[in-house]
């Protein structure tokens, strides 16, 4: 672990650490611009769009072929995996990955979210942005904000008597309740069209999730009789949810916890709190470039296919530097999940997950 400034030490001291640690990310992103790994891939993005495109139409037209049978929910969970991946685009034209221009992002971003997703694109950017802000961090980062699971000590021992006890045992029911992820994103960009305060391009976003998520159920019991309607849609917004949860979880959940008012320099706030999964192109796949996390944080325009080569410049800055790098596998880093969220719910006594930084940053 970096040696850091004890929280005592004098302006001069904080000062000189504090321009130490710019210039580490400096250095860094020298390597990286030199290595020309911040250029755009279009040729990447434009045959993600076009297998997307066609296997949607190849969907539509096998629901229509095969009719009446119970045979729909096989094409019900391969929508959902193309839904997840529509959705991992829509999270890259969020952060302006696809395109040089900030435009044809943001209007790709609402189309692939919000028409063909039924995600709203600004309540995604205004959480999104804030989870990059500050990631693990109390009070600051809305993706470990307590609700049906708690991410924190804290958190789970706010609950009452029922809510402690699941919490303790919150690691058992987790992966069940990716399922439902798919349902809660439909539901918070509702809320968040039709909240009172400023949405920009609510009446553009409200048009696009309102067409998905009227116009696709419809078609699909216009299509299927109600009971197998009822399961297709079921089985695609589980798939959907549970790919798509699946794949943001383990990148930062069991990775330190900074308390309020801890202050971390960007290079270290975004790699101590982030894990990279270590997999082959199918798990590459699966996750829609979320794998490589720690260089997503780092540098967060920097298009998918860069990611991988972008890695080993950063891991080796890392270790010249003494900065704790993590990576490891997609099962393993599961296990760490499951049994942190379960530790959590002990109040406190998940000390295998402390976190240094909390007292030498404190201030």
């Amino acid at each position: 672990m970096t040696t850091l400034p004890a929280a005592n030490a004098g302006p001069r001291s904080r000062d000189r650490a504090a321009s130490r640690y710019v210039s580490d990310f400096t250095e860094l992103t020298r390597r990286v611009q030199a290595a020309g790994l911040m250029g755009r891939t279009y040729g990447f993005y434009w045959t993600c769009l076009a297998a997307a495109a066609v296997a949607l139409g190849s969907l539509v037209a096998g629901m229509v072929l095969l009719g009446d049978t119970w045979l729909q929910l096989l094409l019900a969970g391969a929508l959902g995996i193309v839904m997840a991946q529509l959705g991992f685009l829509g999270h890259e034209a969020s952060h302006r990955q696809i395109f040089r221009s900030a435009r044809w992002n943001d209007w790709t971003g609402r189309v692939l979210s919000g028409l063909l997703v039924g995600i709203s694109y600004g309540w995604w950017m205004r959480k999104h942005t804030r989870h990059h802000a500050a990631p693990n961090q109390l009070d600051k980062d809305p993706d470990i904000v307590s609700g049906v699971v708690a991410f924190s000590a804290e958190a789970a021992a706010a609950r009452g008597p029922l809510g402690e006890w699941l919490a303790r045992r919150q690691g058992w029911f987790y992966l069940p309740l990716l399922a439902l992820e798919g349902l809660s994103l439909h539901v918070s960009s509702v809320r968040h069209l039709l909240d009172p305060s400023p949405v920009r391009h609510r009446w553009v976003e409200i048009l696009f999730v309102g067409v998905r998520l009227v116009g696709y159920p419809v078609a699909v019991f216009l299509l299927l009789p109600p009971g197998m309607a009822l399961a297709f849609i079921g089985v695609q917004v589980g798939v959907f949810g549970f790919l798509l949860g699946g794949a943001f979880t383990p990148n930062h959940v069991a990775m330190p916890i900074l308390d309020r008012g801890v202050k971390v320099d960007f290079l270290r706030r975004q790699v101590l709190m982030s894990r990279n999964i270590a997999g082959g192109p199918f798990v590459h796949f699966l996750m829609g470039g979320l794998a490589h996390q720690v260089e997503h944080h780092l540098f967060p325009g920097m298009a998918r296919p860069n990611l991988r080569r972008a890695a080993v410049l950063v891991r080796a800055h890392c270790r010249e530097h003494g900065i704790v790098y993590t990576e490891t596998t997609l099962v393993e880093a599961y296990r760490h999940v499951l049994g942190y969220l379960n530790e959590v719910g002990l109040e406190g006594r998940a000390e295998t997950f402390s976190c240094p930084l909390t007292q030498a940053y404190r201030v």
